[in-house]
């Protein structure tokens, strides 16, 4: 069997180095219409390039506890193709799970393709590794570090897709790490959300993970095995969205400002690393002026990565002064990152709400758009809500110098955060 070992406290976000900054994109938009006009439907789709996928079923699921069985069930029932891309794979007992329901199902002659990013998983232990390909695993790392790619180590793959058969996709924050296990019951824990989505939409995901298996195996996969003819499995209008620096824009960025200039009632915001760009920041200050009731919900003292942590907390003053409410979760680490807004459009993903999966990371996102599904994630957000602190200005200005301190020297380093 397995030779367990611990998950390390190993910052999963990509890393830090200095090597070559690109320069943001500027994006600026004008209200005009609402999340629920036609209108926004179709420049979401001029804008991003992808289209808007009638008759979908979306499912939400909420924490290990209900990601993980959803994943390994659909895994174990595979009968043609399984395509798995993660930032992060590391040794445990979930990392086990997987590896043993992925080799049973190659060894029953499924097509099993792994693209795992070099840094993210870099934990991965050469035993794990060594058993996953000796079963008849195709694994793909993705820009692993050698001397003549050092230019483009810091773009790294920050995607989560499991695709199965073609007809069954699942994205969203989740790592395959034990760190995910439970229902966010302690700080062990984390909180996280993920979409498991059937119908046409789940063609885009496809060809989500495709876009980096290309890129890192030049291999094109191919016919109804991989693509297959998809009928209506639900009502829900739905949208994958892939966003990469080396296609000169960033997709990601370009949903937030859209979704944002758009709302007209609400926006709730759950993201692990917040930290918006000059853009993004008009945006919701914008929204406030339009009467949107903007909240978001950020990691509290429970955190993987203090420094991205310290640079959000330098900008809290700024957002308090534009009406941005902002509140803590308590409990574990909040790694989700959704937004719902207006409670008709939900998007669920891999983006963070920074530089880093702006301009830096290859990241996928499921975007619904669907009432039932939107008074779904805003109950969810509401009992986060119930589970976090509110910052205010008054609690803000009473910090010791010492978290001052640390917030200014975290906000040097915000461009590759």
């Amino acid at each position: 069997m397995f030779r367990k070992k611990k998950s390390p406290r190993y910052p999963h976000r990509a890393p830090m180095p200095m090597i070559r900054r690109r320069q943001p994109m500027r994006y600026h938009m004008k209200h005009q219409f609402g999340v629920r006009d036609f209108a926004f439907l179709q420049t979401m789709h001029a804008l991003t390039g992808t289209p808007m996928s009638e008759g979908n079923l979306v499912t939400i699921l909420k924490n290990g506890i209900e990601i993980f069985p959803s994943m390994l069930s659909a895994i174990r029932s595979a009968k043609r193709t399984i395509n798995l891309e993660f930032y992060i794979y590391w040794d445990g007992d979930i990392g086990r799970k997987f590896a043993e329901a992925l080799a049973e199902r190659a060894r029953a002659g499924v097509e099993v393709k792994v693209i795992l990013d070099s840094v993210g998983s870099v934990e991965m232990s050469q035993w794990l590794v060594n058993f996953l390909t000796r079963n008849g695993i195709d694994i793909e790392w993705y820009h692993p570090l050698r001397w003549y790619t050092i230019s483009r180590f810091n773009h790294r793959t920050h995607r989560k897709l499991l695709i199965v058969d073609g007809r069954i996709g699942f994205s969203g924050g989740v790592g395959i790490a034990d760190d995910w296990l439970g229902d966010a019951d302690s700080k062990e824990h984390w909180r996280d959300t993920v979409a498991r989505v059937e119908g046409p939409v789940v063609t885009q995901m496809q060809s989500a993970f495709m876009d980096n298996w290309v890129k890192s195996r030049g291999e094109l996969l191919t016919g109804l095995d991989y693509f297959p003819a998809l009928p209506p499995a639900g009502r829900q209008i739905a949208q994958v969205l892939k966003s990469s620096p080396t296609e000169g824009s960033s997709t990601v960025k370009l949903l937030y400002i859209i979704s944002i200039v758009s709302a007209v009632k609400s926006i709730y915001i759950a993201n692990a690393y917040f930290l918006p760009d000059t853009d993004t920041l008009r945006a919701l200050e914008g929204a406030v002026r339009r009467g949107v009731d903007v909240r978001v919900i950020v990691p509290g003292e429970f955190t993987d990565v203090p420094i991205v942590r310290q640079a959000s907390r330098w900008h809290y003053e700024l957002l308090l002064r534009r009406g941005i409410r902002i509140f803590e979760y308590q409990p574990t680490m909040m790694h989700a990152k959704t937004m719902v807004v207006d409670g008709a459009w939900t998007t669920i993903g891999s983006s963070n709400f920074d530089d880093r999966s702006f301009r830096l990371n290859d990241e996928v996102n499921v975007n619904i758009y669907d009432d039932g599904i939107g008074t779904q994630m805003e109950a969810m957000f509401h009992a986060d809500l119930a589970r976090s602190e509110e910052i205010t200005l008054r609690r803000w200005f009473r910090r010791g110098w010492l978290d001052k301190f640390k917030e200014k020297v975290a906000e040097i380093f915000k461009p590759q955060l």
